[in-house]
């Protein structure tokens, strides 16, 4: 745990994800609200109450939790707290929270598209069987509050929300003008770039998101945000972020441009594209590999550099040459 200003503290709780340990950061203000709520192991519950305890709290002290986005390792121990009145996040964390059916079957519906889309052979559809897995670790819930761009935290006043879609759509995180902070969840870590992950639309028939596109998106907004110190979902709090996030988007135009090159002159599906550029690591880490590998084909369609053409019923991309 490390003490960082007055009124934010942070939580550090192991997971069994290869991105390592998770933070949760204490906020106490007009309220005592704890921001992100780690993964739903035991491991985790015993290390947020020891740090609590050696703050001098409970878990029964903690009266809101504040999401930055859905993923699994954020919002696991949300039912363990007893004395939770508010779960507030962006209004797309609902259905994640919620858990019905209706919404699990349309998610393994989406991908099972997208796949055959992507020439996923069936060899890999295994996949799509796990799907569900990391969707239910965490406890069924829902959010009592809902927040989006501009909207300040409740209870914490001088916390501002900020929009940052492209690693979830669900993501948001928390600005603060007078300390100059940004309190980002995922949006940018220091060790690691944040990847933007394939999900379905919220409603079903809609054109699916382009995470690539709107995590560029996402950095350069953030660059017109007057912020010195970021409180991160992993890794080291760390200062100087618009030096990282320049850095971050030529780093990825560079890896899209070696993308075009592995194509070549050929017609590829995604699925060929990720096995060159993932040879080694697709195979343990396919949702992970596929979603970078088609938001690279993504951003190389936006800019004219890729087109794609129906061949049977997956999308083979080739280069435009000028």
């Amino acid at each position: 745990m490390t003490m960082l200003t007055q009124k934010i503290s942070q939580l550090t709780v192991p997971t069994p994800y290869a991105v390592g340990d998770v933070h949760m950061y204490v906020l106490k203000d007009e309220r005592f609200s704890i921001i992100d709520a780690g993964v739903n192991t035991d491991e985790a519950w015993e290390a947020v109450l020891y740090q609590l305890k050696e703050m001098g709290y409970g878990p029964e002290d903690v009266e809101q939790i504040i999401l930055t986005h859905h993923h699994p390792d954020h919002i696991g121990l949300i039912e363990r707290f007893p004395r939770i009145t508010d779960v507030v996040g962006h209004h797309y964390i609902d259905p994640w929270l919620r858990k019905e059916e209706s919404f699990l079957q349309s998610y393994e519906a989406f991908f099972t598209g997208l796949y055959k889309e992507a020439g996923v052979p069936d060899r890999f559809r295994k996949f799509l069987k796990s799907l569900r897995k990391p969707l239910v670790t965490a406890p069924k819930s829902q959010l009592t509050i809902k927040i989006d761009e501009g909207d300040q935290l409740p209870g914490h006043p001088g916390w501002e929300v900020v929009a940052v879609p492209g690693h979830a759509q669900s993501h948001v995180a928390f600005y603060h003008s007078r300390e100059k902070a940004l309190i980002g969840g995922d949006v940018l870590l220091k060790h690691i770039s944040s990847n933007p992950l394939l999900e379905p639309p919220l409603q079903e028939g809609e054109p699916r998101p382009i995470p690539q596109l709107q995590y560029r998106d996402t950095l350069a907004k953030l660059l017109n945000i007057d912020f010195n110190t970021v409180y991160p979902g992993h890794g080291d709090i760390f200062t100087a972020p618009h030096d990282l996030i320049k850095k971050r988007l030529e780093k990825q135009k560079a890896r899209a441009f070696h993308v075009c090159e592995l194509i070549g002159k050929k017609a590829l599906t995604a699925f060929q594209v990720c096995e060159l550029l993932f040879p080694s690591q697709m195979e343990k880490e396919f949702g992970l590999t596929m979603s970078e590998t088609i938001g690279q084909l993504d951003y190389l369609l936006s800019i004219g550099a890729l087109k794609a053409e129906k061949e049977d019923e997956a999308l083979v991309y080739s280069r435009l040459e000028g």
